[in-house]
């Protein structure tokens, strides 16, 4: 009996007999299954069916051991549920805060790193990080050093917050491994646990993320996907409004500003995305996609998830008008 082989790209069992099954290759002796390898070579995607119950699973397995673990965070799109990992996972855990790169330069990260902080989640360390642009690598691994418990380090976190884009990156800059875990854009491009031995002493084991249902990127055409997702430096955008003003950004989301004194806002978004500022009262675009109203307090960020945020200056009522399944949301204000 042959020996099981998994995808060194997402981790599925590979097999070569259903072609319309997860694992497909067409013969065994291939490393990558043939999503992975479409994937890689075409920038063809194939949405995954796993379920959040199969991923929660996992983490519990995880929770299981005493291994380290890292908490991988999108700063463009901070989870709501951050707390969700840390219920299911008592390990001992590092933050760490990826796509500083997109972030504007004028933030402070110490200033991020106090705001998590305060969230008091149980963390042993914060690190922010760019596996972009490979920033802050080699403070990263002397945390990995200094807290590990074991030669095995897991990766975990929602989907598209750059597990793998990190793991990739450490490969380069640490291990002698020719390996690559595959990336995309997409959610669910990682579909089992891969592992990755850096060296004699640390092997990191990526997992699969965490599928948010109410993420913008589920419902956009892959067309929108670049001018979505931010490449570069982000350039804040600050609109002064007043009651009966709107914006509309990229012919998909309305903001109206119901009811307040003269206002700011401050958009956090890719800089591809078009942004008008309009009168609320005279248009009529976007007022039949799905409403919600919020009561904005001081200092609060207005989060529209897989796309950014809105940070708004003084407390008002505002009106945000887009597709039903996407998900928004207030925090205290992050910047």
């Amino acid at each position: 009996m042959s020996k099981k082989k998994y995808c060194t790209g997402c981790g599925v069992l590979l097999q070569e007999e259903n072609i319309a099954q997860e694992g497909y290759t067409t013969t065994l002796e291939n490393d990558i299954c043939q999503r992975c390898f479409r994937m890689k070579n075409y920038g063809e995607y194939q949405v995954s069916t796993k379920s959040n119950e199969e991923y929660v699973s996992i983490l519990k397995s995880i929770g299981r051991k005493k291994d380290l673990v890292l908490h991988i965070i999108d700063l463009i799109n901070i989870d709501k549920d951050l707390e969700l990992v840390r219920t299911e996972i008592k390990n001992k855990m590092i933050l760490v805060l990826n796509k500083r790169d997109v972030l504007p330069k004028s933030v402070k990260d110490e200033k991020i790193i106090a705001y998590f902080k305060e969230l008091d989640l149980g963390y042993e360390d914060i690190v922010i990080i760019s596996a972009n642009k490979n920033y802050n690598l080699d403070e990263l691994y002397k945390k990995i050093k200094k807290h590990q418990t074991s030669d095995h380090v897991y990766v975990v976190g929602h989907t598209n917050t750059g597990k793998s884009s990190l793991i990739n990156r450490m490969i380069q800059n640490y291990s002698e491994s020719d390996k690559e875990l595959t990336i995309s854009p997409l959610p669910s491009t990682t579909l089992n646990e891969v592992q990755i031995q850096l060296n004699d002493k640390l092997t990191l084991i990526d997992t699969p993320g965490l599928v948010d249902h109410g993420n913008l990127v589920n419902y956009v055409e892959s067309s929108l996907l670049k001018k979505i997702s931010p490449r570069k430096e982000i350039k804040p955008k600050t609109y002064q409004l007043r009651p009966n003003q709107c914006l509309i950004i990229q012919d998909m989301i309305r903001l109206d500003y119901v009811e307040g004194e003269k206002n700011s806002f401050t958009l956090y978004l890719s800089n591809d995305l078009k942004v008008k500022r309009m009168n609320a009262l005279r248009q009529k675009r976007l007022k039949d996609l799905c409403k919600t109203t919020y009561q904005i307090k001081y200092g609060e960020d207005l989060v529209i998830n897989g796309l950014g945020w809105i940070k708004i200056v003084e407390k008002g009522t505002v009106d945000i008008y887009l597709d039903k399944d996407i998900e928004t949301f207030t925090r205290r204000s992050l910047i």
